[in-house]
C-alpha cells in the first residue's frame, strides 16, 4: 500500500515543486497583523504607489461590529511589460445596500480602492481607484474562486503568479443577514 500511495502522491510532488520557480512574489507584507486600512464602521481611502497595482486583498468580519470588515491590502509594481501607467481614476461608486459587480473600464487595473460605510444598511459602498497602461493588458478575464463561501468569513486573496492581476470584484447584498 505504501508504494502505491508513493506512486501516486510522487508526481504530484513533482509538478508542485516544478510551479513553485513560476511564483514571483513572495510573502506579503501587510504591516502589523493589527494594521488595518480602516476601523469598523468607518471610511477609508488607499492607494497604492505609482506604478502599482493591489496583488492582495485581506478583510475580516465582525457581526458585533455592525455586520462591517477590516481591510488591508499589498502593491507590487505592475510588470514591465506593461509600460508606464498613462492615467489614473476613480470608477464610480457602487451603492452601500445592493448587489454589484464591476471592472476597471478602458482596461484599467485596480490600484486602489475607496469605501463609506452606511450604518442604515450595514453595508459600504465602493469605489475603485483604476490604472491604465501603456500597453494593453493581455488577458482573459474570469472570477476567482477565492472568495469567502459565507458572508461572515475571513478572506486572504493573493495574486500569486507575476502577470495575474485584479480587474475588479463584485458582491452579494442580503436584507436578512446585511
Amino acid at each position: 500500500m505504501d508504494i502505491f500511495l508513493l506512486c501516486v502522491y510522487l508526481p504530484l510532488v513533482t509538478v508542485a515543486w516544478g510551479q513553485y520557480s513560476d511564483y514571483y512574489y513572495g510573502p506579503y507584507n501587510y504591516g502589523d497583523n493589527d494594521e488595518w486600512v480602516n476601523v469598523y464602521r468607518q471610511g477609508f481611502n488607499f492607494q497604492c504607489p505609482h506604478g502599482q497595482v493591489i496583488v492582495a486583498v485581506r478583510s475580516v468580519f465582525s457581526k458585533k461590529e455592525g455586520s462591517d470588515r477590516l481591510w488591508n491590502y499589498a502593491c507590487m509594481p505592475a510588470s514591465q511589460s506593461l509600460g508606464e501607467p498613462t492615467e489614473c481614476w476613480w470608477e464610480e461608486i457602487n451603492r452601500a445596500g445592493t448587489e454589484w459587480y464591476q471592472t476597471c473600464s478602458n482596461n484599467g487595473l485596480v490600484a486602489g480602492f475607496q469605501s463609506q460605510y452606511f450604518p442604515s444598511v450595514l453595508d459600504r459602498e465602493w469605489q475603485f481607484y483604476c490604472c491604465r497602461y501603456s500597453r494593453r493588458c493581455p488577458y482573459s478575464c474570469w472570477l476567482t474562486t477565492e472568495y469567502p463561501g459565507h458572508y461572515g468569513e475571513d478572506m486572504d486573496m493573493m495574486m500569486y503568479t507575476y502577470d495575474y492581476y485584479i480587474r475588479g470584484a463584485t458582491t452579494t447584498f442580503s436584507a436578512v443577514h446585511r
